[in-house]
């Protein structure tokens, strides 16, 4: 059963989402993404989303629900909210499905798993690349990530053939998210590149992007393909990362799209 304050729960984190990535000047105790007070108001966003729980928004373990006289998709959607400075919704994957490596321009991103495990691979880019418009930024970004690994940087890109743009990029990290684990977190600058996997049966997750995409405003997702000859680390070889890689942009896999679905959860107002 639900617990009795799932509601509120779901609801508070709506509002601190609001209240985290509002645009600065909102007021004088909004912050906003670019304000003041943006990183204790992300620190309570994601003690608040390290609480949510499957049965707080009504899920049971499975996969996407079948779609009538369709091919049954490998990942669905269940929109739960957007305003102008942020969205939420849950992703439900099936046994097995990957949503493909893709960028996230602009963007802040919260992920925290609900049910099942995911493997989750993120990457920086360096500037100019996937990721990187947006606010945020500093002395911490990409580009003095890569610069400090260069000794492990492919010598040249793949060959250009495959794809109209390659982008050089760092792997930060690969390893399983489980209902136990903290939120994953994306900002425009770092881990702001991931590829998802359930492993081991269905899982799900809720998602929160801030703000949302909007191609009319430059936020449109790319999808991108390890280079020729490259791999992902083992989640269970830490050690090796980070390590550059080049990344090529690719179309969306013919194999991969994703369907929607209603939320069945707590009725929500930002």
């Amino acid at each position: 059963m639900p617990r009795d304050n799932m509601a509120s729960l779901i609801q508070r984190v709506a509002r601190q989402a609001r209240l985290t990535f509002r645009p600065p000047g909102g007021g004088p105790n909004e912050g906003g993404s670019g304000g003041p007070r943006f990183t204790e108001n992300l620190q309570r966003l994601q003690q608040l989303l390290d609480e949510v729980r499957a049965e707080d928004l009504r899920l049971a373990p499975r996969g996407p629900s079948a779609v009538p006289g369709a091919v049954q998709p490998p990942v669905s959607y269940m929109h739960i909210c957007e305003t102008e400075s942020f969205s939420m919704g849950v992703f439900v994957l099936r046994a097995g499905a990957c949503i493909p490596l893709h960028d996230h321009p602009g963007m802040h991103g919260l992920l925290k798993v609900l049910y099942g495990t995911l493997r989750i691979a993120c990457f920086d880019t360096a500037a100019g690349g996937a990721g990187g418009g947006g606010e945020g930024g500093g002395g911490g970004g990409p580009e003095s990530a890569l610069g400090a690994s260069s000794a492990a940087a492919p010598k040249q890109p793949p060959p250009r053939s495959a794809s109209p743009r390659c982008h050089r990029a760092l792997l930060r990290s690969h390893q399983l998210y489980t209902p136990a684990s903290a939120p994953c977190r994306l900002s425009p600058h770092t881990d702001n590149l991931h590829q998802i996997d359930a492993v081991g049966g269905p899982a799900a997750f809720l998602d929160i992007l801030a703000p949302p995409y909007d191609p009319e405003r430059g936020r449109d997702c790319h999808y991108y393909r390890l280079g020729e000859g490259q791999s992902l680390a083992s989640e269970a070889e830490p050690q090796g990362l980070p390590k550059e890689v080049w990344l090529q942009e690719t179309p969306q896999a013919p194999d991969f799209w994703c369907g929607g679905e209603p939320y069945p959860g707590p009725r929500v107002s930002p």
